[in-house]
C-alpha cells in the first residue's frame, strides 16, 4: 500500500488487550545485529502495511471482536462505514468488547475501537478519535512506529543486517510485534499535528468541530480521577488531555466554529427490529 498508512491511538495501547507477551531468546549478537539492521535499512509504507496486518490479526484473536448484529457494530458501520476509504485508505474496522478506553489504528488501515470509548463518547466524539488515528497514518507515523516496534521487540529474522528485505515472522513474533505496536509512543509533533488532522476530517465532512475539544475535556475528567493502573499508564503517555482540548478550541474559534459543544443522546444497543431479524434467521 503506498498511499499514506497508518497506526496506533489517540488514547495509548494497553496492556490487557493482548494477552500475548511470548518471549524470544536472543544471543547479544544477533541482537546487536537486529538493532542496527532496523535502524539502517529502507522500511516502506507497504512494508509496515504487511507487517501491521499480521500483528493485527493476532490481536484480533486475542481479544473477543464484536459480531455483525451486536449493537457496538451497528453504530461503528453508522458513524464510520462511509469513511472507509477516506484519504485514499481501504480501512477495515471493528470493535473490542473490554471496558477499556481506547482506540487504534494500524498501517494496513485496521481500525479498531473499544466498547469502553464507545460507551462514554457520542458519534462526533468517536470520529474525532479515529479522524486522530487517521492522521498518524496520513503523516507516515505509522511506518516510523512501525519501524520502532521492531527494534523494540527485538525479533530476530525481521530484517537483516546484510538486506533491505523484511521476512515473513512466525505467528509469536507477531504476537511480540502486536504487544511493541501497542505500547508505541508518539513525539508531541506528532501528536499535534494528529490532533490538526482530526478537526480537519471533522470540519471537511461537515461534522461539528467542537467535538475534538469535547472528547479531549472527557479524557481530561477520567485522567483527573484516574483510578486504575491501567488509565493512569493511558493517560501519562499522551500530551495532556487538557491542553489538547484547549488548542481544539482555539482552533474552532479562529474558524468563526466555536460553540460549547453539548454531547448528543446515543445508544450501543442494536434496535429491536435487528433483534427480530437475527432472531428470525436464526429459527431458519
Amino acid at each position: 500500500m503506498k498511499t499514506r498508512l497508518f497506526m496506533v491511538a489517540l488514547v495509548v495501547a494497553l496492556s490487557s488487550i493482548t494477552k500475548i507477551n511470548a518471549q524470544i531468546n536472543l544471543g547479544e549478537k544477533a541482537l546487536g545485529a537486529l538493532q542496527t539492521g532496523v535502524a539502517s535499512f529502507t522500511f516502506s509504507d507497504k512494508d509496515a502495511a504487511a507487517m501491521s496486518k499480521e500483528a493485527v490479526r493476532k490481536m484480533d484473536s486475542s481479544n473477543v471482536v464484536a459480531g455483525p448484529k451486536d449493537g457496538y457494530t451497528l453504530r461503528l458501520n453508522r458513524i464510520f462505514g462511509k469513511h472507509a476509504h477516506e484519504n485514499g485508505l481501504v480501512l477495515n474496522y471493528k470493535v473490542y468488547l473490554t471496558k477499556d478506553v481506547n482506540a487504534f489504528a494500524t498501517a494496513d488501515g485496521s481500525v479498531r475501537v473499544f466498547s469502553g470509548l464507545m460507551d462514554i463518547m457520542d458519534d462526533n466524539q468517536l470520529l474525532a478519535v479515529i479522524g486522530h488515528e487517521i492522521g498518524h497514518v496520513a503523516n507516515h507515523d505509522s511506518r516510523d512506529a512501525m519501524k520502532a516496534a521492531l527494534r523494540k521487540a527485538a525479533i530476530v529474522g525481521a530484517v537483516s543486517s546484510q538486506s533491505d528485505k523484511v521476512a515473513k515472522l512466525t505467528d509469536s513474533q507477531y504476537g511480540q510485534l502486536a504487544s511493541a505496536i501497542l505500547d508505541s509512543k508518539y513525539s508531541r509533533k506528532q501528536e499535534s499535528e494528529a490532533d490538526e488532522f482530526s478537526y480537519a476530517f471533522l470540519k471537511r465532512n461537515n461534522y461539528n468541530v467542537n467535538a475534538e475539544e469535547s472528547a479531549f475535556a472527557i479524557l481530561a475528567a477520567m485522567s483527573g480521577g484516574a483510578s486504575s493502573d491501567f488509565l493512569s499508564k493511558m493517560m501519562s503517555s499522551h500530551p495532556d488531555p487538557q491542553e489538547r482540548a484547549d488548542k481544539a478550541k482555539a482552533r474552532a474559534t479562529a474558524d468563526g466554529l466555536y460553540k460549547p459543544y453539548v454531547q448528543m443522546k446515543f445508544s450501543n444497543k442494536a434496535t429491536t427490529a435487528t433483534k427480530k431479524k437475527t432472531a428470525k434467521k436464526k429459527k431458519k
